[in-house]
């Protein structure tokens, strides 16, 4: 099993010059997670992230131009890639799968044929800098289908309709991958303790000939179950669909204080506000509580014969513009009025002022 990180927002924090300690000395995170065992980098791309006066949508604004950088960042460390293709300009995951801007009045066949299009231009620039991608993700976390409404799955009727659309367009991208690469194709999806959803959703591609490679899953356990019924869902579709599986994004907090004290647009994804899932948690949310979360986390998944594990966003910490969304983004997903700063800060292996939390120790493998 190896592990992955996804640092798609790397470059925002270094271009505020953010800092990283381990016991009160400054230390270069990349290097002391390739250290401990990372082998992985897993990037996001975005269509086209930047509003109609060229504003970039921020939160990496993970353009083709980032995912070079990124990439030229992995190959630095000895990483190989995880490439994730979102098909839209900015956040893609069960609750948003937008169109990007330049495909919203194309038919249903023409966004078919971006979707092909679209992938084979990232291989273009892959080949081009002979970037090491094994992996590729057609969609992020989507469980609810893509490229809304062209692949949205139907919830009104049950078991839920337009699987048609959703495989056509998961063709498209899967056609382009297999033309240009030899790199494993995994379809992610997150409601990972929920095992008739998976088992509908995987009857349903492999029924309209979807081909992949492996099963993709979020865990964030306030929102996906518990570890017992994480690793049932994972048993039940590697004895029903005899494909590999991979968690593609891991996360747990280490605090639910905010990093702003004056009570200011409070909008941490997990806060102290959000008190009614505590009791299904596995371990507190505290330092000590993501250590052993994480350390229980990957003994189970190697046991489950779990690929690999990836973590998500571990260096994304709190400072002057680092945030999750301009303004402009949150309108194109239609998320207007929330605050734009870091709401995911609580979860990164890295206090809010760059120390290395206890966690970070336990993100390792085969005792390094």
């Amino acid at each position: 099993m190896f592990l992955g990180i996804d640092v798609s927002t790397y470059f925002d924090e270094q271009e505020i010059g953010a800092k990283y300690y381990l016991n009160g000395q400054e230390v270069d995170p990349m290097k002391l997670l390739v250290e401990q065992g990372v082998k992985y980098m897993r990037i996001r791309v975005w269509h086209n992230p930047y509003d109609e006066e060229g504003h970039p949508y921020l939160a990496g604004t993970n353009d083709i131009k980032k995912f070079i950088m990124l990439s030229e960042l992995a190959v630095k460390y000895g990483l190989r890639i995880i490439l994730d293709i979102h098909y839209s300009d900015f956040w893609a995951d069960p609750g948003k799968q937008f169109l990007p801007k330049a495909w919203k009045d194309l038919s249903f066949e023409e966004v078919e044929q971006k979707v092909y299009e679209h992938t084979k231009d990232i291989f273009k620039v892959i080949h081009e800098h002979n970037f090491p991608v094994d992996y590729v993700q057609v969609g992020n976390e989507i469980t609810n289908g893509m490229l809304w409404p062209h692949g949205r799955l139907d919830e009104s009727v049950s078991p839920r309709g337009n699987y048609e659309g959703l495989a056509k367009l998961l063709k498209q991208g899967v056609k382009a991958v297999r033309e240009e690469s030899n790199a494993k194709i995994i379809i992610h999806l997150e409601r990972s303790y929920d095992q008739p959803a998976y088992f509908e959703y995987f009857s349903n591609i492999i029924r309209l000939g979807v081909d992949f490679d492996i099963i993709g899953f979020s865990y964030y356990p306030y929102w996906h179950g518990t570890f017992d019924q994480f690793f049932a869902n994972v048993k039940m579709c590697k004895d029903n669909f005899h494909k590999e599986v991979m968690v593609m994004e891991l996360g747990y907090g280490f605090t639910l204080e905010d990093y702003i004290k004056n009570g200011s647009q409070a909008q941490l994804v997990i806060n102290a506000d959000k008190t009614d899932f505590l009791a299904n948690l596995p371990y507190p949310i505290s330092p000590e509580g993501q250590a052993l979360f994480i350390r229980e986390f990957l003994k189970r998944a190697k046991d489950a014969g779990m690929v690999g594990v990836n973590y998500w966003e571990p260096l994304w910490i709190p400072g002057p513009g680092i945030c999750w969304a301009s303004e402009a983004a949150q309108k194109y997903i239609h998320e207007e009025g929330k605050s734009t700063r870091n709401e995911w800060a609580n979860q990164c292996l890295f206090d809010y002022q760059g120390n290395a939390l206890p966690a970070l120790k336990e993100f390792k493998i085969d005792g390094k």
